[in-house]
């Protein structure tokens, strides 16, 4: 009687052993893989601004000949894969900066520029480049009579912009500017001359993002 007890014990437990190694399998679940989600900064979307500085024909931004300037600004950005990439169209005044040409000087009035931009956000700061095209509004001067219109020309630039909060950001900005084949008559000497004429603009600025 004991040994048939035996028997029957342990022919229950090669039954059971199975069944239960099998609810512990279908019991077990793998861990599943969520891929990380990049961070966004927050670069992403429009913006409006104005920004106001300094002009001159010179690159040491505390020359006497320069002028202030101030204008509007408007854009967008896109943040992928830590790259901020965007554009701007930028109208400025200009101060009537005067640059160089043979026999006298012309002045800049007015500047509409529309540029590229890429960056690198490091949280709410962002460190960009720009480069575009430009159109500036060119006037005579004393001695010197120019087009006295739009001259196209192209920029290059580069700047840090901070965010103040998710609407508000300050930021400053250098732009070389140069506009080719400006031609210029000497009414002293009755003569033509083409050049190309360059200034450098140093800016701070504020913009409100949508």
């Amino acid at each position: 009687m004991i040994k048939k007890s035996l028997a029957l014990a342990l022919a229950a437990t090669f039954v059971s052993g199975p069944v239960f190694a099998a609810d512990l399998t279908n019991a077990y679940e793998a861990p599943s893989y969520n891929e990380p989600v990049s961070q966004d900064s927050g670069w992403t979307g429009g913006y409006v601004g104005l920004h106001a500085g300094t002009s001159s024909e010179r690159s040491n931004p505390f020359s006497g000949d320069k002028e202030f300037t101030g204008g509007i600004q408007g854009g967008y950005n896109m943040e992928t894969n830590g790259v901020v990439v965007g554009g701007e169209v930028e109208l400025s005044h200009l101060g009537d900066v005067e640059v160089n040409v043979p026999n006298g000087n012309l002045q800049e009035r007015y500047r509409l520029a529309g540029k590229g931009k890429v960056g690198m956000p490091l949280g709410n700061t962002l460190i960009y480049g720009t480069a575009g095209v430009t159109m500036t509004s060119i006037r005579d001067s004393a001695g010197v009579e120019g087009p006295d219109g739009w001259k196209p020309g192209w920029q290059l630039g580069g700047g840090v912009e901070h965010k103040f909060n998710q609407q508000i950001s300050g930021k400053l900005e250098y732009n070389y500017t140069r506009t080719g084949d400006v031609r210029s008559f000497d009414t002293i000497n009755n003569t033509v001359a083409e050049s190309n004429v360059k200034d450098h603009t140093i800016k701070a600025g504020v913009n409100y993002h949508f």
